[in-house]
């Protein structure tokens, strides 16, 4: 899942400034932190320069000037660069950290690439590294020894635009795996006899009707689902919810926001109703796919601002809403959603076509050297379009073909035989 917590915010860094802040730490008129609260860890981003984006935003922190700035940034300060231009004014001993955080980058980077160019080429070819440093847009390539204004910039530009892919990404690996799972569990059954087959066929049916059997799934976001949390987890009486008390319980931290770990464990009740890791039809990779589902679901729903936090004043607001109360039939998991059944039937149609596809032309090759076997006795035009057929018996002899046609069979004698047609090219990613 994409990064979440106070700190880690930055890694998401959507809409720059709220998450800027949220990165550095920047006390928002929040309250102290909770005492005994566990320290968050920042995970892994998966993009190839994590470690120097969690290595400047940790020595930022340390610059006061910079902070105090921060706190009074506003979103156009951010996107027009102008907060950037307060590295100007950092203190001595943190832009000599940030410079030296950059040639560690640029001289990262140029070992990828000669790694990478020694696979591709002859050695001993001269590489034209500022050429190919402009492929990382994380970094100024221009000026590879100091870190500026620029370099802040564009590592917030690229980080926006890479991590704002996430969970788009994480949707597509999920589809192509639950793709892959069914074509896997087809091509089993087709390895079967009738017999194992139609007992193989009559378990995943029983499973898949254990995994269906489960109680209501609440909507995420909605009363149901937050007063069933209020009295299950947190032990208090569901006739007496006030939204705000939920909000303080569930805010960790104490940061004055909901981030999106903070979010994603209060599904955790909805979520055990369908998955339980010890029954072998439960998919803890479909699990995860519905916790992110969720996730996005009230992100859509409460964070009016789209900063991927959810303020007090959202989540009050979020309870005020005429659908707050009315959950209909409850939340449509992700076996059910039409988005992964289309998608996977679509799959399974190209599947098919590509299978029609090989077997038509395997028999075209077949039928290729049948024809070219039988050639010897294939009938041969005679006069006047008549067929004649020349004699099996080899005692006998060769009827001579009439005069004007020797010429033409010696000519056609002379021909390379045909070839067999290639085979159209498989699209390997289908199978």
């Amino acid at each position: 899942m994409p990064p979440a917590g106070p700190r880690a915010a930055l890694l998401l860094l959507l809409p720059p400034l709220l998450l800027l802040r949220a990165a550095l730490a920047v006390p928002l008129d929040r309250g102290a932190p909770k005492e005994g609260s566990p320290a968050t860890e920042t995970p892994d981003t998966g993009l190839y320069y994590h470690r120097y984006l969690q290595e400047v935003i940790n020595v930022l922190e340390t610059d006061g000037h910079f902070r105090e700035k921060l706190q009074a940034a506003n979103a156009e300060d951010i996107k027009s660069g102008k907060l950037s231009r307060e590295l100007d004014f950092v203190s001595h001993h943190v832009r000599t950290k940030l410079d030296e955080l950059k040639r560690q980058e640029v001289s990262r980077l140029r070992m990828l690439l000669k790694a990478k160019t020694d696979a591709e080429q002859e050695p001993n070819v001269q590489l034209d590294h500022l050429s190919l440093l402009k492929q990382f847009e994380h970094l100024d390539p221009q000026n590879q020894h100091t870190f500026e204004a620029r370099d802040l910039e564009l590592l917030i530009q690229t980080a926006t635009r890479d991590l704002a892919q996430f969970d788009a990404a994480h949707h597509e690996e999920f589809k192509r795996y639950e793709m892959l799972k069914e074509h896997e569990r087809r091509r089993y059954l087709e390895s079967l006899g009738e017999e194992q087959r139609k007992e193989a066929e009559r378990k995943l049916e029983e499973q898949q009707r254990r995994h269906r059997e489960h109680p209501k799934v609440n909507v995420p976001g909605s009363q149901a689902q937050l007063k069933e949390v209020w009295e299950e987890l947190d032990g208090l009486d569901p006739n007496r919810f006030n939204p705000k008390t939920f909000f303080i319980l569930h805010d960790i931290n104490s940061d004055g926001v909901l981030d999106e770990q903070e979010l994603e464990a209060l599904f955790t009740k909805e979520l055990e109703k369908v998955y339980d890791p010890k029954n072998e039809e439960d998919d803890m990779r479909e699990m995860e796919e519905e916790r992110l589902r969720m996730r996005e679901h009230v992100m859509k729903n409460v964070d009016t601002n789209q900063d991927r936090l959810v303020t007090l004043e959202e989540f009050l607001a979020s309870t005020q809403r005429k659908d707050f109360g009315d959950t209909g039939e409850g939340w449509e998991t992700v076996e059910m959603h039409p988005a992964y059944t289309e998608a996977l039937g679509r799959s399974q149609g190209r599947l098919e076509a590509q299978k029609r596809e090989l077997q038509q032309a395997v028999l075209q090759m077949e039928q290729r050297k049948q024809q070219q076997q039988q050639g010897h006795n294939a009938p041969a035009p005679g006069p006047e379009g008549q067929l004649m057929f020349q004699p099996h018996n080899t005692d006998d002899a060769p009827v001579p073909a009439p005069a004007g046609d020797q010429k033409e069979a010696a000519a056609s004698e002379k021909k390379a035989p045909e070839q067999p047609p290639e085979l159209p090219p498989l699209d390997a990613q289908h199978l």
